[in-house]
């Protein structure tokens, strides 16, 4: 199994899974993901919902950040920032790729890049990860 679906199948019984994310690449050095905008992640203007690019954008984070630790460890976001640029209708499908700023020791700091089907940049998100002991 690759590393990918290896990471798919512990994504799809968990809120990731239940928005639809498909990851498309994953390793240490960047993270790629699609979803497609369904009516249920959308506002009442039939564009994704603010928090649908925030919690997707943070999966991708935590997913590097994991690709990055080292063995008994865990990590929770700290703090998050996103910048919105365009919206994403429902029925269209957004790409995010989500790439590392910082991978240190106790901290890691991605920013995640969502577009559109056109390639418009729709969100920004910068989130920071902190990295703990597993027990």
């Amino acid at each position: 199994m690759t590393i990918v679906a290896s990471i798919q199948q512990r994504l799809d019984p968990l809120f990731p899974g239940l928005m639809g994310m498909k990851l498309t690449e994953a390793t240490p050095e960047r993270v790629i993901a699609t979803l497609t905008v369904r009516e249920n992640l959308c506002t009442s203007g039939g564009v994704m919902h603010g928090g649908a690019y925030m919690a997707f954008a943070d999966t991708l984070g935590g997913v590097g950040t994991v690709l990055n630790m080292p063995e008994g460890k865990r990590t929770t976001t700290t703090d998050s920032s996103t910048k919105f640029m365009a919206a994403a209708p429902v029925n269209s499908t957004v790409t995010a790729e989500c790439v590392p700023l910082h991978r240190g020791r106790t901290t890691m700091v991605w920013q995640t890049a969502i577009r559109s089907e056109t390639g418009r940049l729709c969100a920004v998100v910068t989130q920071t990860q902190l990295v703990l002991d597993a027990s």
